[in-house]
């Protein structure tokens, strides 16, 4: 493990009886950074965020945590501190008794915990709620406030499992810059669970990708986004079209895709039929008919529909350059 490796998974798996959850998946967080763990549902991310936490025991494999086995150890033992999808606030304490309601487990004498409580308070801008219930807060308040608790034990590294879920659009966006600055103060790792493409691009310095209990690809946004490595990858990330050929599948941006009612010179190119178009507000989705290929849909930008517009039963070529079609393994 290198020096700016925080955290690291190796063959780690999850088995509920004959049924793998998570399937040896190994992976490294480098310290400081945000790494945003994204994937459909039962893909087995939280189950993977439930180990780090030790909320769930590994059936194989070990959890490194500055060069740490932790394995085998209690939550409370890990140096990990998570933050639930639900927040799992006590309603019948104020908030500074659940900022600091850790502490007061550990046996820590009233006036040390409540000074601590009210400084994670002063961090997320919290420090005027101190004697509130968090019946009398906003979603997003009560957001703060979980997160403040999480933080008093001072981790090692923060676990995030859907914490805007259950925020309104507006909120969630706001919000992502919120935990984005807090995980930068802190200087510590951020490991996010989430199932939802955009919050994941705007928020990670790393994203993984999970399908069927393994990772199918982990980068940077930039690198997933422009060069998936599997048809899953390029489907789930969004504007994408995958298109067959004869040495295998590739990805093509939906920008990077052109139409043409006559036979391009020098360029790759499928011709069909269109069946049928659909607006999409920014882009047109077609489906067509190709003789070789069979059925075939591609997103389009509604600027390639400008000049000539488009009908259906009509002959076309689809086209692109060249050094723009990423090949995807199958």
């Amino acid at each position: 493990m290198t020096s700016t490796t925080a955290l690291e998974l190796i063959t780690v798996t999850k088995a509920y009886g004959e049924t793998i959850a998570v399937d040896a998946i190994d992976l490294k967080v480098n310290a400081n950074s945000y790494t945003c763990i994204l994937g459909p549902s039962g893909c087995g991310k939280s189950s993977t965020l439930r180990m780090i936490a030790g909320h769930e025991r590994v059936t194989f494999g070990d959890i490194i945590l500055n060069g740490k086995n932790i394995t085998d150890l209690a939550p409370a033992k890990r140096g990990t501190a998570m933050m639930f999808q639900n927040y799992a606030l006590f309603p019948h304490l104020s908030v500074s008794e659940n900022v600091a309601f850790s502490l007061k487990m550990k046996g820590a004498a009233k006036p040390e915990r409540t000074a601590k409580a009210r400084e994670m308070l002063d961090l997320v801008h919290m420090e005027d709620y101190a004697e509130r219930l968090p019946s009398q807060l906003s979603g997003g308040q009560q957001q703060r406030i979980a997160l403040a608790r999480a933080l008093i034990t001072n981790p090692s590294v923060l676990l995030l499992d859907e914490p805007l879920s259950a925020l309104d659009p507006f909120l969630r966006i706001r919000m992502r810059s919120e935990l984005k600055r807090f995980q930068r103060d802190l200087g510590i790792p951020f490991i996010h669970v989430t199932h939802s493409q955009d919050e994941a691009m705007a928020l990670a310095d790393v994203i993984v990708v999970m399908n069927e209990a393994r990772v199918e690809q982990a980068g940077t946004p930039r690198d997933v986004f422009n060069h998936p490595q599997t048809e899953f990858v390029a489907r789930f990330m969004g504007g994408h079209n995958i298109l067959a050929q004869p040495d295998g599948p590739i990805a093509l941006r939906s920008d990077k895709i052109a139409v043409a009612v006559d036979a391009p010179e020098g360029k790759p190119a499928i011709s069909a039929t269109i069946t049928d178009i659909e607006y999409l507000g920014t882009t047109f989705s077609l489906a067509l008919q190709s003789e070789n290929d069979g059925k075939i849909s591609a997103t389009l930008p509604d600027a390639a529909f400008l000049e000539k517009p488009l009908e259906i039963g009509q002959a076309v070529f689809l086209t692109w350059e060249a050094d723009q079609a990423h090949r995807l393994s199958h």
